[in-house]
């Protein structure tokens, strides 16, 4: 069996074990996202595979979502690790969402590790066609 060594992966494994770290510390864990517009709103997806839903977070504080998620360590007592390399700990990820957006009608579910957000664009923000009134309607406006 052919194995790689890694001698910063092992340090950190080592720190870990000695110091008790979920690894976030040495290494900031990431939350993997996608967005991307669908008609009238836009959808974002972040990657958060084995989060318990009710550990998710959101939270919009003037135009400015917040997602935080934690995922414990899930080993028992008395045990060994031989290999940690799930990122574990607290997820953090801001998001600016501007004034085109209808932050009061975000919704969001949970499903296979994949925290979908859906945000509609705001009313104000749409495309609208406006008429032009053309006819026998005009006055003459003498001064």
């Amino acid at each position: 069996m052919l194995m790689r060594t890694d001698p910063f992966r092992e340090l950190d494994r080592l720190t870990q074990q000695f110091f008790g770290t979920n690894g976030t510390t040495t290494r900031p864990a990431v939350m993997p996202m996608d967005a991307y517009r669908s008609g009238n709103e836009y959808v974002v997806q972040f990657d958060l595979p084995g989060v318990a839903p009710e550990s998710i977070d959101l939270d919009i504080e003037r135009d400015v979502l917040t997602v935080k998620a934690e995922r414990k360590a899930d080993f028992g007592e008395d045990v060994e690790v031989t290999a940690a390399e799930r990122p574990r700990g607290l997820f953090s990820r801001q998001l600016f969402l501007g004034e085109t957006l209808d932050v009061d009608n975000v919704a969001a579910t949970y499903d296979a590790g994949v925290l979908t957000l859906r945000i509609p664009i705001a009313e104000q923000a749409k495309p609208r066609k406006i008429t032009v009134a053309a006819g026998a309607g005009r006055k003459e406006i003498n001064a």
